[in-house]
């Protein structure tokens, strides 16, 4: 079985290491704007993505959620296409669009039928610099956001946690708000207010354009520069880098909202590839965080779940590529008849153990495999191919970090494991959040408080 593991793990190696995977073409615009393509003949297909340098990191406290709402607003039209036009265009030519906002970025994407290229291409240049921005469709949509904030995060008693536990975790950093806004800011928010946001950060040099799939790139670059290259660049200022603060010991949170079952949240600070000091260190973070639930024969599924039978699941969440500084996050729900305190513990048994006791060859093989097939996997996608190239090039690590991906898994040691648990799961570091359960009968009367993936997007 071992042998299998490292076949495995070599010949993925290989694919992804081979230039034919690798193989990005860089072009940029007299604008400023970065285009980006990747040829993939398997379909007579194409996903066209544009990222734009902006998401709620960027937002001050006031107008947390603008550019969740501003996403909205860009499917309500334009002086050449009315509200809706963008989405019935699309359909109309076999494809499907959509959009989403995150901390770091806003991204709007098509997958079309490669002829078609073209009128995706004209309606994104179209709605980058010329959207109306009616009154009337913006209270609307505001609207519907507090809705969705409602559903998604008020309603739900994990995310309402997660958006807590966040907002204690983080003090001075920018990840302390939700992606979808306080409902304050949200009720107070105004169309005036998104006026200059649109025009500061929606501008051919604050955007990448990504194309992958059945193209031929110098094809793509001269429809880029026929549709964006008019499009006038803005002034951009460097934002402040808004860093989080030295934490100084353990913090925990208490969350009451209706609900079936309890919940856990462990956070611990830890580094990206952006803020590391020490560049192998987030790819070690990566490592361990497999090690301990990247599948069901890591160790928290196998020992706390099916062995102990002490939880009825345990996860743990890590982002290399994020733009700040992030945390390594555990949760973890109780199995029926245990306690959060006895999972709790359990978690700390496990942490401890891979503190001190270096992890095994086999095991350290076995785990790599699965990083690498999943990163595979996922990159057979068109789609998460360019979602891959764009979300690097937007948070400032730009789409080469792709290629070191798995050079940089397959050259970490069971010490360097050892040695950035020891460094970043310690309590100074760690903020714990308890969801509570309160009685469901009274849901309707409490009002909580963004889902886990830190993401907000919705079908316009």
């Amino acid at each position: 079985m071992m042998r299998k593991f490292l076949l495995l793990f070599g010949s993925l190696g290989l694919i992804l290491s081979s230039p034919a995977f690798a193989q990005v073409h860089e072009f940029m615009l007299d604008n400023g704007m970065k285009v980006l393509v990747k040829e993939d003949h398997r379909a007579p297909v194409v996903v066209s993505q544009v990222w734009y340098k902006v998401g709620s990191s960027y937002e001050p406290n006031g107008i947390t959620g603008i550019s969740h709402v501003l996403e909205h607003m860009m499917f309500k039209g334009t002086d050449k296409h009315g509200p809706g036009e963008f989405s019935r265009i699309i359909a109309e030519n076999g494809g499907r669009e959509n959009a989403f906002t995150g901390r770091d970025y806003t991204a709007y994407f098509q997958q079309l039928e490669k002829s078609r290229l073209a009128v995706s291409f004209e309606l994104e240049a179209d709605r980058m610099r010329n959207l109306t921005l009616p009154p009337e469709e913006f209270d609307k949509e505001v609207k519907v956001v507090m809705e969705e904030r409602r559903l998604r995060t008020e309603d739900k008693p994990r995310a309402l946690t997660m958006e807590q536990f966040n907002a204690a975790a983080y003090v001075s950093s920018p990840y302390h708000n939700p992606v979808i806004g306080w409902m304050n800011d949200l009720q107070n928010l105004r169309v005036d207010d998104l006026r200059p946001w649109y025009a500061r950060w929606y501008a051919p040099n604050n955007a990448t354009l990504v194309v992958v799939g059945d193209v031929e790139p110098q094809a793509v670059l001269q429809l880029a520069r026929q549709y964006f290259g008019p499009l006038k660049p803005s002034e951009l200022k460097p934002v402040k880098p808004r860093r989080e603060m030295a934490q100084h010991g353990l913090r925990q949170i208490k969350v009451k909202a209706p609900a079936k079952l309890p919940y856990l949240l462990m956070g611990y600070k830890v580094p990206v590839l952006r803020t590391a000091t020490e560049e192998w260190e987030p790819y070690a973070l990566e490592v361990l965080a497999s090690i301990l639930s990247g599948s069901d024969s890591s160790r928290f599924p196998r020992e706390l779940v099916r062995e102990q039978q002490i939880a009825a699941g345990v996860d743990v969440g890590y982002g290399l590529y994020s733009r700040q500084a992030e945390l390594f996050v555990i949760d973890a729900t109780p199995a029926e008849g245990h306690t959060l305190e006895e999972v709790q513990q359990a978690i700390e048994v496990q942490l401890e153990r891979v503190k001190t006791e270096p992890v095994s060859d086999d095991e350290l093989a076995r785990i790599k495999a699965q990083v690498v097939a999943g990163k595979v996997y996922e990159l057979d996608s068109l789609f998460y191919q360019a979602m891959q190239i764009g979300m690097l090039e937007t948070v400032g690590l730009g789409w080469r970090k792709l290629d070191e991906y798995v050079d940089r898994v397959r050259a970490i040691t069971a010490e360097q494991v050892k040695a950035v648990a020891n460094k970043y799961l310690i309590e100074d570091s760690l903020t714990i959040a308890v969801l509570e359960p309160q009685p469901l009968a009274a849901s309707k009367a409490v009002t909580k408080p963004l889902t886990k993936n830190n993401k907000q997007g919705s079908k316009k």
